[in-house]
């Protein structure tokens, strides 16, 4: 999910001039790259790409529809017809190209409702209502061009039959995904964490709105106001935007506070620096929201000043290959791991696998599964061991870990105790390229700027692990985290996949 369940102003701009010089980004941001048209390039694609989708469903339905009909009129309903019906060729000649036709109507008229557009803040029972509009209209234009091509194989009843299968099938197919979406929001997935800077009157009636509304895809994480009032929700002022955005993994940011032009470019800054999508409602700001898109949501006029769009057909299709790729491994290394598991149990007692909390995407805990390569009472003697910890920083890792058993060793040289991590991978906790997961007495010791490592889906594999595995500086970790957080693509991943295996088949585990 983008994070985005906005609706785009249909007024053109204002005026087509440049923006003032004095907002000119390499007056205010040494080396900064301007980035609007990439952004809207990336998100314009991502909305086309769906909308295919959407038009490709609506097609097969129809289609679909058109052959049920066909075999219920001339099938079900006259079965000692069929035969005859189909020897004469009455599917062949005449039906294919009218349903054909008739798909290609639907579709133009469901464009003509705007019906492929992902409008969060329509009901269903509006959705459903275009919908019969436009099958109605699609199919009175085809009883129309029968009419008028003088076609009499065509059965009426084929006609009436299909529309309404289309209007039952093309609004029902798009209230099952508005409940999927809403679940999903309802149980905190896909959503986009919301900070507004600003508890006054209006930044309380945007936030009440977003939480009554959860299908448009938001959750509210607080505010920033130098007026706390009482209120729990005030997490600090303006001047604690990053330690707020970061410690409540914030993805957006909306200003509705009357501040001054300063205030809000001091924003903007912050919310490029740490990649969030920020909002403004409603002013322009000394030439901020210059040429920039006007929406709406729940009726409240916003500015987006710059956004962060996430690449949602890459996102889709690295966790196709997570899917696949997980699944092949375990199928291909399934006999090695039934030998490592039977090497467990004769070398020293206790369980094959190890599950272990650690901390994923957003702060969320779950269980990681390895291998088993320490004795049983190992975390039992962590802490007394920090002490001669070889890593700097807030995480633990030691050469000659004497918890490490003699198996543990072999299995941790060629990394094949990480293997039941794919079964985290197949369960959507982790994907097979991203910063490694930190257990959560580590975590605990992060300082603030460290949280953003938590930004995406922890992984079995990364790019320290492919430059600078032995390295011990933590701040190095943070750095190739963050470089790949950054500039994330699938080929950066493949790339990352293909030299893992050649770490791996060197040894260089610990």
């Amino acid at each position: 999910m983008d994070g985005t369940a906005t609706r785009r102003s249909r007024a053109a701009s204002a005026t087509s001039a440049e923006p003032l010089r004095e907002f000119a980004p390499e007056i205010w941001l040494p080396g900064a790259r301007v980035l609007p048209r990439r952004v809207k390039t990336a998100r314009n694609s991502a909305g086309l790409a769906r909308q295919v989708v959407y038009v490709a469903i609506d097609f097969a339905l129809v289609y679909a529809g058109g052959v049920s009909v066909f075999w219920l009129r001339f099938g079900l309903l006259n079965p000692f017809s069929l035969a005859g019906s189909l020897s004469k060729g009455i599917w062949s000649a005449s039906y294919p190209g009218f349903v054909l036709l008739y798909g290609g109507l639907v579709v133009l008229a469901c464009m003509s409702q705007d019906l492929y557009r992902t409008a969060r803040e329509r009901s269903a029972w509006e959705e459903s209502a275009n919908v019969i509009k436009a099958v109605g209209f699609a199919t009175a234009l085809l009883v129309l061009f029968i009419f008028t091509s003088g076609d009499k194989e065509i059965s009426r009843l084929f006609v009436a039959c299909s529309g309404a299968w289309n209007a039952g099938a093309l609004a029902g197919w798009r209230y099952a995904k508005r409940r999927y979406v809403l679940r999903r929001a309802e149980r905190g997935e896909g959503v986009s964490r919301v900070l507004i800077v600003g508890a006054g009157k209006l930044g309380r009636a945007l936030a009440a709105w977003l939480e009554e509304n959860r299908q448009l895809g938001y959750q509210v994480c607080g505010f920033l106001d130098a007026h706390p009032n009482g209120d729990a929700r005030v997490l600090g002022s303006v001047r604690d935007l990053r330690r707020v955005a970061l410690g409540q993994f914030a993805d957006q940011l909306f200003v509705t506070l009357p501040a001054d032009r300063e205030l809000v470019k001091e924003i903007f800054l912050e919310a490029r620096r740490l990649r969030l999508s920020l909002n403004v409602v409603p002013d322009l700001y000394d030439g901020l929201g210059w040429r920039a898109p006007v929406e709406t949501i729940g009726g409240f006029p916003v500015i987006e000043l710059h956004g962060e769009p996430i690449p949602v057909l890459g996102l889709a299709v690295k966790r196709g290959i997570d899917l696949l790729g997980a699944i092949a491994v375990l199928l291909l290394t399934a006999p090695l791991l039934a030998f490592a598991a039977f090497w467990i149990r004769m070398d020293s007692p206790g369980p094959v696998l190890y599950p272990a909390m650690r901390v994923g995407k957003k702060g969320r805990k779950f269980r990681c599964y390895k291998l088993r390569t320490m004795i049983e009472e190992a975390d039992a003697q962590k802490d007394a061991l920090r002490k001669t910890n070889e890593r700097h920083g807030p995480f633990f890792k030691m050469e000659n870990d004497p918890r490490v058993t003699r198996c543990g060793r072999w299995l941790r040289k060629f990394s094949i105790d990480e293997l039941p991590q794919l079964l985290n991978v197949f369960r959507g906790e982790m994907s097979l390229v991203g910063p490694r997961p930190h257990p959560v007495d580590d975590v605990e010791r992060y300082t603030i700027e460290h949280l953003r490592r938590l930004d995406v889906k922890p992984g079995v594999t990364g790019l320290w692990q492919v430059t600078a595995r032995r390295d011990p500086s933590f701040d190095t970790n943070m750095v190739l985290d963050l470089e790949y957080i950054e500039n994330w693509s699938l080929r950066l991943d493949l790339s990352i996949l293909r030299r893992t295996i050649s770490v791996v088949l060197e040894g260089e585990g610990q």
